[in-house]
């Protein structure tokens, strides 16, 4: 299972405090879930048709099942506030394209090398290059680094190309005008394809990707050596993180599905096709086809719509006539009799699907309105209680309460509880009020 994030979109977790950075893996796996902070891009993370796709996220799962729980990815193109995450414990791993020494300032310590690139300079190229022989076009370009003495050149702050650019300066002596700027990579590839800048630099692979986007855009000037790419955990009490993911990485990096994720993602050519839909979040927004009746009714609950498209990815991947094995129907799996009940067809149309599927989510919060006085944790036990059913959800409250921990914080208290009821000597347990096979959600 993966939790996703949308990049601005509020999360429904409150963030975690410097007391929670100390967490290794085996608080982790308690925990139930990996939280990765990474890029989201059109080669590291992102949504397309509803689904999450990259590179960087398909080896986050690949890692994620492989310690066997799930993954939450937070999306988040700011590497200060990245790693602000990772310091404070709101995020366990790091999952950048880091170089060694492209964070020398930074507490954290870095994986065995997950990929390797070399960062490139990206420049358009001349008019009319689709008639120009390649000489020609190579002599209207920039082909070695001293050239860009005096040029401006634009680049995600606080990234490794601001730092390269300045060791370009250094070792040539040549002034060049570092523009740093709070944009991640690839809008500065646009800009540059749009005439907005001249020249950027970032790596090359995911200037090859971008290269097919805007044909125009020359990525053939190297500006750096072959460089391995890791990722990043905190220095302190993440060793055991750290070998694993290293353990991890040593075995996947050599198997045929890393080289055919590689090929995915880094020489497709339907990534073109992908990027140019309606559904590729990152230029549209768009999630899905029924974005527009998300909206209207995310707006009943006060929920940002992203989260609502979220639950329904989950529960259904957009498909409007899905069936479960238990007979939960449509786009957000809501059973036949819990549409009676509100005196819907819920097969009707996708609109009804939602019409209930909301007034469910109004009925959870009529029981937990009144339990959970902190907002963001209702919001975790509404969630919660949609997936598991709300009987459930209140057992482990008081078996939580029982237990000594407490009954209205979801992470580390009532979620674990309401693993545990799994087990014979709590469903057993005299304050558990719901069968564990008595309750059918929705």
């Amino acid at each position: 299972m993966a939790i996703l994030a949308f990049p601005t979109c509020k999360r429904s977790e409150p963030a975690k405090t410097a007391s929670q950075s100390s967490i290794d893996l085996d608080a982790i796996r308690k925990r139930g879930r990996l939280i990765a902070v990474t890029d989201f891009n059109s080669t590291d993370y992102f949504i397309y048709k509803g689904e999450p796709m990259g590179f960087t996220y398909e080896l986050l799962k690949s890692f994620s099942d492989f310690i066997g729980i799930d993954l939450e990815i937070i999306a988040e193109n700011n590497y200060d506030r990245a790693f602000d995450m990772l310091k404070t414990g709101e995020a366990d791993l790091l999952a950048f394209g880091l170089t060694a020494g492209s964070v020398s300032n930074q507490e954290i310590l870095f994986t065995d090398p997950v990929d390797e690139t070399r960062q490139v300079l990206v420049q358009r190229k001349p008019h009319n290059w689709n008639i120009m022989t390649d000489d020609a076009i190579n002599s209207k370009l920039i082909r070695n680094t001293e050239d860009l003495a005096e040029k401006s050149v634009y680049v995600q702050e606080k990234s490794p190309h601001a730092e390269r650019l300045a060791e370009i300066a250094k070792e040539t002596g040549f002034r060049v005008n570092i523009i740093p700027v709070p944009y991640e990579s690839e809008k500065l590839i646009k800009h540059v394809s749009d005439g907005e800048i001249d020249y950027t630099v970032c790596d090359e692979n995911v200037a090859m990707v971008n290269s097919t986007y805007y044909p125009g855009i020359d990525v053939n000037t190297e500006v750096s050596l072959p460089q391995n790419l890791a990722w990043g955990v905190r220095k302190e009490n993440s060793k055991d993180l750290l070998a694993e993911l290293n353990r991890w990485i040593s075995v996947y990096r050599n198997t045929t599905s890393y080289s055919l994720l590689h090929a995915k993602y880094f020489r497709n050519s339907r990534s073109n096709s992908i990027v140019k839909s309606d559904y590729y979040s990152l230029n549209t927004g768009r999630v899905c086809q029924y974005d527009d009746l998300i909206r209207q009714f995310s707006a009943n609950i006060n929920w940002d719509w992203r989260l609502l498209a979220s639950l329904i990815c989950q529960e259904s991947q957009f498909k409007p006539d899905v069936r479960s094995i238990a007979g939960a129907y449509g786009l957000m799996q809501i059973m036949p009799v819990t549409g009676r009940n509100f005196n819907i067809d819920i097969t009707a149309s996708p609109e009804n699907n939602l019409k209930a599927g909301i007034l469910y989510i109004n009925w959870l919060y009529s029981i937990f309105d009144s339990k959970i006085i902190d907002s963001e944790e209702r919001l975790l036990f509404v969630l919660a209680a949609y997936n598991a059913g709300p009987g459930h959800v209140l057992d482990a409250m008081r078996l939580a309460e029982k237990n000594g921990m407490d009954p209205q914080k979801w992470d580390g208290n009532v979620a674990v509880w309401l693993l545990k009821k799994a087990e014979p000597l709590y469903y057993k347990d005299s304050v558990v009020k719901m069968a564990i096979s008595g309750e059918r959600s929705r």
